[in-house]
């Protein structure tokens, strides 16, 4: 039987009509449920291939990381295919088929896989990325860390220490410091001016899916180093670092075009730093002294 459920994320709200065994196992959805509001897309979960890649041009595949999802992108004047693997070598998991707008999709998740999870997590940021893009919404790779009604945007490569750097804060300053997300924060630019950053049910390995919200008090790009050191970035370094955290698959001129004017204005509003650190509650007091000047 399929079961439909509305979500909400950084106030967008969307749709999953999905076999009830699958949403049961969604609980890092469960914070995000609501009852109304018109969605932006819906996802469909459907039993067959949605569609041929035979029959579709060949776009792209990634494959830039290989302990990361391959995903391979195919298109015709219809829409758009996307067949996606867990790693980089792994049989392919479930496919997605979205019409030119992403206002809907259609998913096929592959039995012998056994990733149900998988699949639907990476089918939402997938639909969420594309149809947000032009609303001045960023998935953003980074840790979030919340104290003093502020937060702050911890970048970085994977292995940098951005879950590490989050910890130490909360090291440094007890139950003042609250971690919003781990991985996958979304990023958005207000019609106000203010830039706010939100938790989502997308947190990588730390379970940490919290409805809730605050204004960037600061962005850091977090680089391992021998001693603690901060500097103020200039914006061309800020908009690079922005742009290589922010999610989405680059090959779409007008979801890009959008997400690098997005990135623009964000770095014009938000301070952005540089912390060489050590894996220590000095590295996190630093951080925490600069962003509150």
């Amino acid at each position: 039987m399929i079961e439909s459920q509305l979500y909400k994320v950084a106030d967008h709200v969307f749709g999953m009509e999905l076999e009830e065994s699958m949403v049961a196992m969604l609980t890092n959805y469960e914070p995000f449920k609501v009852s109304e509001g018109e969605p932006l897309f819906v996802i469909r979960q459907v039993d067959a291939s949605p569609a041929s890649a035979e029959t579709m041009s060949h776009v792209f595949t990634d494959t830039s990381d290989d302990d990361m999802p391959r995903i391979e992108v195919y298109r015709n004047d219809e829409g758009r295919l996307f067949r996606v693997s867990v790693i980089k070598d792994s049989p392919i998991c479930f496919e997605m088929w979205a019409p030119l707008d992403f206002s809907e999709a259609k998913l096929h998740i592959l039995p012998e896989q056994q990733n149900g999870r998988f699949a639907i997590d990476n089918a939402a940021m997938l639909m969420y990325a594309f149809r947000t893009a032009t609303l001045h919404t960023l998935e953003m790779h980074a840790s979030v860390i919340m104290k003093d009604g502020f937060a702050q945007l911890f970048l970085g490569h994977s292995g940098t220490g951005k879950s590490t750097h989050s910890r130490l804060w909360m090291e440094a300053y007890g139950d003042e410091a609250v971690l919003l997300n781990d991985d996958n924060p979304i990023l958005r630019l207000l019609a106000s001016g203010e830039v706010r950053v939100y938790g989502s049910p997308w947190s990588g390995k730390t379970p940490c899916y919290k409805q809730l919200s605050a204004p960037v008090h600061g962005i850091v790009k977090l680089n391992q180093a021998p001693k603690n050191e901060i500097r103020r970035l200039g914006l061309p370094q800020a908009y690079a670092y922005m742009l290589s955290s922010a999610s989405g698959l680059k090959i779409e001129p007008d979801m890009m075009d959008a997400l690098y004017d997005t990135i623009a204005r964000i770095i014009q509003i938000t301070p952005m730093y540089h912390l060489d650190c050590l894996p220590d509650t000095d590295a996190a007091r630093l951080c925490h002294d600069t962003l509150s000047k």
